[in-house]
């Protein structure tokens, strides 16, 4: 191993002499010991080129920001990169690729690091090129109905600057991920049912290739509300978890605010109940905007630690979206149906702050499973079947919880037949580790047999490459290599994730 002191943090740490910078940048191996400021030195000289594009406070070698930006919110463990750059215009994230391309640096696009499926590690070292200061609405054209952004605007700002316009961008995961993050993870969340993923959602992406060449994807400027022209290059690096290129811009589909929305939280005697009742609804054709399902474990978790007081059974959060007549008429075809499959009356949350506080429930799920075990840490799994199937998938997989004694909670976006299970573990027993890992294969490889798919909104990242292959199959495994042999050849951007 070669020993190399970084940055600011002047702490010695190894580096893999096979994935380093030093070692990519140079043939030779010997040691190498590089201090804060020092002006020779391969390692040096590409600082300082990229110093001279985004200047001294747009470089950090840092440990604790280096850290910062090779970990997500999944389990896997902090892979930091070498280096980190923070650009502040495409200009610049393509003057960086191309010191990277020239210098065969690998390349880590980051957003706000809340992805759930390890997809910003820097598994072979390099340059991660963290967005956040490329945070401007570019285009905003209401009577059109669509905004670009660059890769640093969040769901939640986008929105807060929509709000005096009577628009919003509905697709919502939870966090207040980054919009190119979003897109770059095929992202959705609890309003996918009614207004769709982020698939549906990107009209055009302005990308940044592994050698620095800028192209946009429907064309420059372009933002028509279909086409038919030639491949769909967006909807390629729709979904690519950053190993094609680097987002930094999204134009993306807008919608009206609705004239009015309720929410209501219906409990079930059973899964199956509250299952059965989510197909049925969709079945009869009710525009529903949000239909979650929560099982009794996760509904247990959310009224301790949001201090609610739900019945704790298998509990459907609903909401409406529309006219007051079209709701008076949604509304009463929901109730007909989850009387009928054993359902409560509806407790109604409408005005904006009651609503605010059920859904806030429902976004806080991830940190109410781990306040169930002080300590824990928590997997997210991310199936997805046809609707058909999904009361059975749900029985099947609480029955393997419950038979392998673990924590478990399950949420989901069941009105498009997506569901979480929210693994509670204690990183430190290998043997409940090993567990939980066989739990994971089975549940995906059970929605794989049902004509689903592993991911349903998370992305493959690191731990489900294997799952890929299953899923889509060895043919399609060699295209996407193919796709991704054109577009990056030297294989820098993202490693080791996806493929």
């Amino acid at each position: 191993m070669t020993h190399v002191l970084l940055g600011h943090s002047r702490r010695l740490y190894q580096v893999n002499p096979f994935t380093s910078i030093l070692t990519q940048c140079c043939k030779s191996k010997k040691d190498y010991s590089v201090k804060s400021g020092a002006q020779s030195g391969v390692l040096e000289r590409v600082v300082s080129a990229f110093r001279s594009v985004c200047g001294d406070d747009g470089v950090s070698l840092g440990l604790a920001v280096r850290e910062q930006h090779g970990r997500d919110e999944s389990v896997h463990k902090c892979r930091p990169p070498d280096i980190v750059v923070f650009p502040r215009c495409v200009e610049e994230v393509s003057a960086l690729a191309k010191i990277c391309h020239h210098h065969r640096l690998p390349i880590i696009p980051f957003g706000t690091g809340t992805g759930l499926e390890g997809g910003v590690g820097a598994m072979k070292g390099g340059v991660c090129f963290s967005l956040r200061k490329m945070d401007r609405v570019l285009d905003l054209h209401p009577e059109d109905f669509d905004v670009t952004v660059e890769p640093g605007v969040t769901r939640k700002a986008l929105n807060s600057y929509l709000r005096d316009t009577g628009l919003w961008f509905p697709v919502d995961p939870g966090a207040d991920a980054s919009l190119c993050g979003m897109a770059a993870t095929s992202a959705s969340g609890t309003n996918a049912v009614r207004y769709g993923t982020m698939r549906e959602n990107v009209l055009n992406l302005e990308v940044v290739l592994a050698d620095g060449t800028v192209i946009h994807t429907a064309g420059k400027g372009r933002r028509p509300r279909k086409t038919s022209a030639g491949y769909n290059l967006t909807n390629l690096f729709v979904g690519s978890e950053g190993t094609l290129g680097i987002l930094t811009k999204a134009t993306l589909r807008l919608y009206g605010i609705p004239e009015s929305m309720v929410s209501a939280v219906c409990s079930f005697p059973s899964v199956q109940a509250a299952v059965d009742s989510t197909v049925q609804v969709l079945q009869c054709g009710v525009p529903i905007a949000r239909i979650e399902f929560l099982d009794d474990v996760m509904i247990d978790a959310c009224n301790r630690f949001n201090s609610l007081s739900y019945p704790v059974s298998p509990t459907l959060f609903l909401e409406f979206h529309g006219s007051e007549r079209s709701l008076e008429e949604q509304v009463a075809i929901t109730e007909e149906i989850t009387k009928e499959n054993g359902g409560s009356d509806f407790a109604w949350a409408q005005d904006e702050e009651t609503r605010g506080r059920l859904w806030k429930a429902r976004h806080d799920a991830w940190y109410a499973a781990l306040a169930l075990r002080p300590g824990s840490k928590a997997y997210s799994t991310d199936v997805c079947v046809p609707l058909s199937r999904l009361p059975q998938i749900i029985v099947e997989t609480k029955e393997d919880l419950v038979r392998n004694k673990l924590t478990g909670p399950i949420a989901g976006h069941v009105g498009d037949g997506n569901f979480h299970c929210l693994m509670v573990m204690d990183p430190n027993d290998p043997e409940e580790v090993e567990r939980v890992h066989q739990f994971t294969e089975r549940l995906a490889r059970r929605a794989l047999a049902m004509d689903g798919t592993c991911t349903g909104e998370h992305g493959i990242g690191l731990g489900k490459r294997a799952l890929l292959r299953e899923e889509v199959g060895p043919l399609a495994v060699e295209v996407m290599q193919g796709l991704k042999a054109t577009l990056d050849p030297k294989n820098l951007m993202n490693p080791g994730k996806v493929l």
